[in-house]
């Protein structure tokens, strides 16, 4: 069995990689650095993880374009998250997105500073909002998740009290977020991250989305966040929630988030291993920099490259 591959990189598109690799630079000016890989201009962050950029000459499709895509958000572990929001407060090409209570529209920028989620959730719904309220439930004004945005309608999440600060996950959406977690495993060897569920098997991964909307959330009406689940790749999680609307997911090439990277040792025997499973190959083996790479597609349409490393 082939080991699983390691982390290596996201790669964005942007009108202006210089300026987006100063600008995520500059939030992170401790752990982050500029270098280049495979000839592209990239960004070096802690534990050795790559941002990629290409250069494109329209603005790429953002995030919040409708139809939606897999891949949701990159996020960064910080060592205060109350700390680095007044930070980046005071920063003026920052935007602090809010993020909804459920409590008559209201809104804050950073998840403490409203009701901890419930039930095993990293939210409440709007039944559990309005307990929270009649029974006294209190912020806890510690830690918590925020988000802000950035160049080319990028976005990305930032989380704490954490140990060190580092790139530690791409968020992502799943038609089925429990067969993807068993996608990762039969065709990736993937280690389940923190959300995932041992044994599952392809009668029982399907399960129906949640109806309940749970609050906070980066959308006025709340968001699904069960089921959910996810895998590990080195120290960067892939964590998944349902997709939130109706339509199905479209490919993530041409999105701000064109794709992610997976590491390999043997490239060959991965991409036999593959084709024999019947994995979709968007792009057979090419040379990248000075080694080569193939790329297939995810369950959720999901572009993913795999990157020989010796």
């Amino acid at each position: 069995m082939l080991s699983a591959p390691g982390f290596h990189h996201l790669h964005l598109n942007s009108t202006d990689p210089d300026g987006a690799i100063d600008f995520y630079t500059r939030r992170f000016p401790e752990t982050n650095r500029r270098t280049t890989w495979g000839g592209l201009p990239a960004l070096h962050a802690a534990t050795d993880v790559l941002m990629l950029f290409s250069k494109v000459e329209a603005p790429p499709k953002s995030p919040f374009t409708s139809p939606a895509t897999a891949i949701w958000h990159f996020g960064w572990h910080v060592l205060d998250t109350r700390a680095t929001m007044e930070q980046f407060k005071v920063q003026t090409d920052v935007t602090l997105l809010p993020l909804y209570t459920g409590d008559g529209g209201g809104s804050v920028f950073v998840s403490s500073d409203t009701w901890p989620g419930s039930g095993g959730l990293l939210g409440r719904t709007l039944a559990d909002v309005v307990e929270a309220k009649a029974t006294g439930v209190e912020p806890t004004r510690v830690g918590g998740f925020a988000y802000a945005a950035g160049p080319d309608g990028a976005f990305w999440e930032y989380a704490g009290n954490q140990p060190v600060e580092r790139f530690n996950h791409v968020h992502m959406w799943q038609e089925d977020p429990l067969c993807a977690q068993l996608w990762y495993q039969e065709h990736l060897n993937a280690p389940l991250g923190g959300r995932g569920l041992a044994d599952l098997t392809e009668d029982t991964c399907v399960v129906e989305r949640t109806p309940d909307l749970t609050f906070p959330g980066l959308e006025p009406r709340g968001m699904y966040r069960a089921p959910s689940s996810g895998v590990l790749f080195d120290d960067v999680s892939f964590g998944w929630y349902m997709r939130q609307g109706d339509a199905p997911l479209v490919s993530t090439r041409g999105y701000v988030w064109d794709h992610v990277a997976l590491s390999v040792s043997d490239l060959d025997a991965w991409r036999e291993k593959l084709v024999g499973e019947g994995v979709t190959i968007l792009e057979d083996i090419y040379t990248l920099g000075d080694t080569r790479a193939f790329m297939i597609e995810g369950p959720s349409l999901e572009a993913i490259e795999l990157v020989e490393v010796k």
